[in-house]
């Protein structure tokens, strides 16, 4: 018998004012089996950097057809592809074949090597930006999951911090890859 997903809720409240968005999000966020508190983690920080009234998660781990976060026009047309982790090239070439922009957060220890191994089969991907988070920042992220969750995410002149009650976490992104 397969093992179902954890259901996790988060109230997110965003304010970004590189963008001048402000707004609360009620997350409903499937973990699953085999994701780590610190994977969910970095898609809910995807999630409050790219924030919009649109954006939702996708099946990501349950299915390679769908990201770990998108967002589409009303036409159902992708505008934005998010992948959380190290993704291989085809998955991302194809990604880049079939939405406008396409965004990738790694964290792990090891995730410059990975993109030393890919990133110049990923040179043509004009589409595609690949970031960055410190392994520490992002098991200081993980230290917040809970099954409910209420998160503070603020966004000024670049600078990332989320907080969940009396713990907060700077988040400096470092960028692989940058669109174009």
């Amino acid at each position: 018998m397969a093992l179902k997903s954890t259901i996790y809720k988060a109230e997110l409240n965003i304010s970004d004012m590189d963008r001048g968005y402000y707004a609360d999000h009620s997350l409903t966020i499937a973990r699953h089996p085999s994701e780590t508190d610190e994977r969910m983690m970095i898609r809910v920080l995807a999630f409050a950097i790219h924030a919009s009234e649109r954006l939702s998660f996708g099946r990501g781990i349950s299915d390679t057809e769908e990201p770990d976060f998108w967002l589409k026009d009303y036409t159902d047309a992708i505008q934005l592809w998010g992948e959380v982790g190290q993704p291989e090239d085809r998955r991302l070439l194809k990604a880049c074949g079939r939405a406008e922009q396409v965004v990738v957060y790694s964290f792990a220890h090891a995730s410059s090597i990975w993109w030393k191994g890919i990133n110049s089969r990923l040179d043509r991907a004009k589409n595609l930006q690949v970031k960055n988070v410190a392994s520490a920042t992002s098991q200081e992220l993980a230290k917040m999951a809970q099954r409910n969750m209420q998160l503070q995410c603020t966004i000024q002149d670049g600078q990332i911090w989320m907080s969940a009650g009396d713990e907060s976490v700077q988040i400096d992104l470092e960028t692989f890859k940058d669109f174009g």
